[in-house]
């Protein structure tokens, strides 16, 4: 029986990409580089600004919490395989087998690998930026699954890290070894191909395996429309709709929310006090969506978040959960906010941004905008052939 390591290698060699699946490779720059660059004064790409260009970019593309994720398995796709690919001198096909190899690996971990405290991006990351390397980098199906074994010391990360400057890095990490380790194969070094499948089942990975079929990315990308953690973006959509008419924060005295368990379980800090924390509350999510017409850059930032209205707001939410579901998007969000008398309900199972609901093109254009303001950066100049050199400008 072939390795686990090979079956995805000889996948990711034989991908021929649809014209839906390049659509899809070029969104995923367009949004990644900019969000990247929306991230160039952040301390910690300043932190970063002696790791390799590859780290350096997952890291950029990955602190502001506004990359694109992938659902099913739980992972920020191109926060990794974008920089990956770009530091190779790739294109779209080495973006989307690095891509399909991180959502299929992804998927077969599963839930219960995410719910017990991974961090996917990175276990199933550092493999998927070898594969993305070594594609950039002409390597063979056999010297791609030489790539990933090598890349097994650094498929780790744990979620005890969001909320700190070592989520990102952390990603960053996963993709300069993923990295690392397709210019080692590429070189001659030698592997046990079988590492990948022991690793896989020491992190409890299904016993099923990977699912080839479909699209180059099965079931899409989700597109954030907020800078903060992908399991904000249903509540934040969600009140921000029930009070779209217009309500004093001030006459707020209650807010319950209600939605399963799991969709939840990124969100540990429940009062916050720093604009990363922010991003990984629920909390806080009330907050923001009552207080600011716009949930952009500035609703996460410290001094937002220490806002005398938003620590009272926090204060006044009562979160209900219930069981059953194994992703963040599980059943339905609920949500009722008591104004002076009156309490006004609300529900959302699909946010804006999801596969299922994706961003408009006006929606996208606006983000990029915002991510790109300041940066003398045209978004037609992002580009498979151009984006690394804007990279280089700002990191």
């Amino acid at each position: 029986m072939a390795s686990l390591a090979h079956v995805l290698a000889d996948w990711a060699a034989d991908l021929a990409p649809t014209p839906d699946d390049l659509a899809l490779a070029d969104r995923a720059l367009l949004d990644t580089v900019a969000v990247a660059v929306a991230a160039r004064e952040h301390p910690v790409t300043r932190l970063a600004a002696d790791l390799p260009d590859s780290a350096r970019w997952s890291a950029a593309a990955h602190v502001l919490d506004f990359d694109d994720l992938h659902m099913a398995s739980t992972t920020h796709v191109s926060a990794v395989c974008v920089p990956a690919t770009l530091a190779c001198g790739g294109g779209a096909r080495a973006y989307l087998a690095g891509a399909g190899v991180m959502a299929r690996l992804g998927m077969a971990l599963g839930w219960p690998h995410y719910s017990a405290g991974w961090h996917a991006t990175c276990t199933a990351g550092a493999p998927a930026a070898a594969v993305a390397a070594g594609i950039a980098l002409g390597l063979e199906a056999e010297q791609l699954a030489t790539a990933m074994a090598l890349a097994v010391p650094a498929a780790g990360g744990v979620q005890h890290a969001f909320g700190t400057d070592a989520k990102s890095l952390q990603v960053g990490f996963a993709v300069e070894a993923g990295v690392r380790a397709a210019r080692l194969a590429a070189g001659g070094a030698t592997a046990d191909a079988a590492a990948l499948s022991q690793w896989f089942r020491l992190v409890g990975g299904s016993s099923g395996g990977p699912h080839l079929g479909g699209a180059a990315v099965p079931g899409g990308l989700a597109i954030k429309l907020f800078p903060c953690c992908y399991a904000l973006q249903r509540p934040i959509s969600a009140l921000a709709e029930l009070t779209s008419g217009g309500i004093d924060p001030a006459a707020v005295s209650r807010v319950v929310l209600r939605t399963p368990r799991v969709t939840v379980a990124p969100l540990i800090h429940h009062r916050p006090q720093t604009g990363l924390q922010a991003k990984f509350s629920i909390e806080y999510a009330v907050a923001t969506a009552l207080l600011d017409a716009r949930q952009g850059f500035a609703s996460f930032t410290d001094e937002a978040v220490r806002r005398p209205e938003a620590r009272r707001l926090i204060d006044l939410v009562e979160v209900e959960l219930s069981e059953g579901g194994d992703w963040l998007l599980a059943g339905e969000f609920e949500a009722e906010v008591q104004v002076g008398g009156e309490v006004l309900r609300g529900h959302l199972q699909l946010p804006p941004g999801s596969p299922e609901r994706p961003p408009t093109a006006a929606e996208l254009a606006a983000k990029v905008g915002d991510c790109l303001a300041g940066a003398d950066v045209d978004p037609s100049a992002i580009t498979w052939s151009g984006a690394a050199d804007i990279l280089r400008r700002w990191f």
